[in-house]
């Protein structure tokens, strides 16, 4: 944030001349800081409720290191996504307290936001082979502040093991399901609770599996009511919406519920 634009704006709401409402809008949109290969948007916290979020691949090492350092002088938490353990182990000698997600191939700076709702955000995977997409969504909504629960490995060639979990399905607030091959277990997770689900196909599967397309193309032609379809691989994109929906206060028990689309 620029001193001189802000002892602008305090000034001109001190003498009247300016609304509070208005110097909150002129807030919105301050310049961002050009570091001269990037520009970083320090005020997205502002306008998003949550800071800029670096995608590591494609990025020069030092280039992510240098962006990490700016952006932890004014925010907390900053996540990394997409960050290998090379970039992690550099970021980790300039930042001692950075945090490293493995399974989400995630770096931390600073603690969780608070958690903001009772409710949860549950994370469903259908196979183990998933679990990477599911951890990006998972650390990326606990770092929002939302409360995370994990149900892993219940794919559609098991569907017992999802239907032991009922009772945990329908506590949750959002549901986001992960899945590749097929991807169908969203449209089964969809009809078992009144909950939103955020579905997240993965590039996991053979060669018809087209690196995710078949799971995306599945997911998008859900009969089931109550789905939302990310990109393939998407956990981030994924563990955001849910952690935004759930701190909408979505009711938990709907007056009346949507029928089911003829067919399904």
């Amino acid at each position: 944030m620029q001193a001189e634009l802000l002892r602008e704006l305090l000034t001109e709401v001190r003498a009247g001349t300016r609304t509070v409402e208005s110097a909150v809008e002129r807030l919105r949109n301050l310049p961002y800081e050009d570091i001269g290969f990037a520009r970083l948007d320090h005020h997205r916290a502002l306008r998003k409720g949550f800071p800029e979020v670096v995608f590591c691949e494609g990025k020069r090492v030092e280039h992510v290191v240098e962006i990490m350092q700016r952006l932890e002088q004014k925010h907390s938490p900053v996540l990394a996504t997409r960050a290998s353990r090379e970039v992690y182990e550099a970021v980790a000698a300039r930042l001692p307290a950075a945090k490293y997600f493995e399974d989400a191939r995630m770096i931390q700076l600073g603690v969780n936001g608070n958690q903001t709702t009772r409710t949860s955000v549950l994370i469903v995977c259908a196979g183990t082979a998933d679990v990477a997409v599911a951890e990006e969504a998972a650390v990326t909504s606990s770092a929002l502040g939302s409360r995370i629960e994990r149900l892993y490995d219940v794919g559609v060639a098991g569907v017992h093991r999802l239907l032991a979990a009922q009772d945990q399905l329908n506590s949750a607030n959002v549901v986001v399901v992960v899945a590749g091959m097929d991807g169908a277990l969203p449209t089964l997770v969809a009809g078992l609770v009144s909950a939103p689900v955020i579905a997240v196909p993965t590039s996991v599967g053979y060669g018809t599996g087209l690196g995710g397309t078949a799971a995306l193309m599945t997911m998008l032609n859900a009969c089931a009511p109550g789905i939302a379809v990310v990109n393939i691989d998407n956990g981030f994109g994924a563990g955001y919406m849910a952690h935004l929906i759930n701190t909408k206060s979505v009711p938990a028990a709907m007056e009346s519920v949507p029928p089911a689309v003829a067919g399904g």
